[in-house]
């Protein structure tokens, strides 16, 4: 191989360097010239073989070959990957494919689902900030000062004064300063309270909160509603007791029951085989709490209610654990 021949093999290289019409085909224009067995090898053993005055022509000669046949390669692959990707070809006959969907998670559904029954029933939904003074979060609702939620160790606070609400039931009074009655709403929200997270507690958790004012009001009436609401949800008939209980905001006050869902009050592992399951806290409204709204206790009268939408939801998939409520464990939540 003389000079003349390495001259005519770069042009060659350069050329079909050039025209590769895909990625592939310039690979193998790279093997072919420049790889291990490539054509740089012939070159390579005429530059040993040149006569001594030869050996600077048929170096550079050869370099020049290596540079040349290289640039050639790497401006090709450029504009190879400056090319729009070709569109992939879509076969119509072939079957559609569904894109996955989310789905609703527990307390999402359960606040959804109580919205529904209560408004069929006449109830609005009111809302309040998660961010409450002590006015609405106590005073308001017949708190006195030593009562124990007020403690630090049991409430948010904050530097400013204010505290993360501790139940939704500042929303009632809220709503009553701003609305004459009658007054029938529910109000359901997120609260905060210091507790200990474990499998029946959380420190930040929801609450559905139903309030009913206008004349002559009474326990029947809230029994009614809320044996109404559970027989829905449910979706079978059930039975409601009430237990006398303390709130401060309620007189008399009441802790409400229904009779299990999945034995019908006979007894079984969910309802602790006493065929009741703990489901409120609820009263007629104190006479202290309508006066601090701005209403006439003297004029009308109301029940109210809080239920916790996690112990709801715990009843009704048979959930073990509030913590699996917050997880966001998809092989539990794809269940729902």
């Amino acid at each position: 191989m003389n000079l003349a021949d390495i001259q005519a093999l770069t042009e060659t290289a350069v050329q079909e360097a050039d025209a590769a019409g895909s990625p592939a085909a310039l690979e193998a224009v790279r093997v072919q010239y420049l790889g291990r067995n490539g054509r740089i090898n012939d070159i390579m053993a005429a530059l040993k073989d040149a006569p001594g005055p030869e050996k600077k022509a048929f170096g550079q000669a050869a370099n020049q070959f290596k540079v040349s046949v290289q640039a050639a390669i790497d401006q090709r692959r450029e504009a190879f990957d400056q090319q729009p990707a070709a569109a992939e070809g879509f076969d119509y006959t072939l079957p559609g494919t569904w894109p996955l969907q989310g789905r609703r998670h527990p307390i999402s559904r359960i606040i959804e689902r109580s919205i529904e029954i209560f408004r069929a029933a006449g109830f609005i939904v009111a809302e309040g900030p998660d961010l409450e003074d002590e006015f609405h979060n106590f005073d308001a609702l017949n708190t006195p000062k030593i009562h124990p939620s007020r403690d630090p160790q049991d409430t948010f606070y904050l530097k400013s004064g204010q505290l993360l609400r501790t139940h939704t039931s500042p929303v009632q009074i809220r709503y009553m300063e701003n609305h004459p009655p009658p007054v029938r709403i529910i109000a359901p929200g997120r609260a905060y309270r210091r507790d200990t997270t474990d499998a029946t507690h959380s420190a930040s958790f929801h609450q559905i909160e139903g309030l009913y004012v206008d004349k002559q009001v009474s326990l029947a009436n809230l029994k009614a509603d809320i044996q109404y609401y559970l027989s829905n949800l449910m979706e079978r008939p059930v039975n409601i007791r009430m237990r006398p209980h303390f709130f401060p905001f309620t007189e008399p006050s009441v802790e409400l029951d229904f009779s299990c869902h999945v034995c019908g009050g006979k007894g079984c592992r969910v309802c602790k085989n006493s065929g009741w399951i703990e489901i409120a806290g609820a009263g007629m409204v104190d006479p202290n709490v309508f006066k601090a709204a701005g209403y006439d206790p003297e004029q009308v009268t109301g029940y109210a209610f809080g239920m916790g939408v996690e112990r709801l939801a715990m009843i009704l998939y048979g959930v073990p654990d509030i913590r699996m409520l917050y997880e966001n464990d998809l092989r539990f939540l794809a269940q729902f």
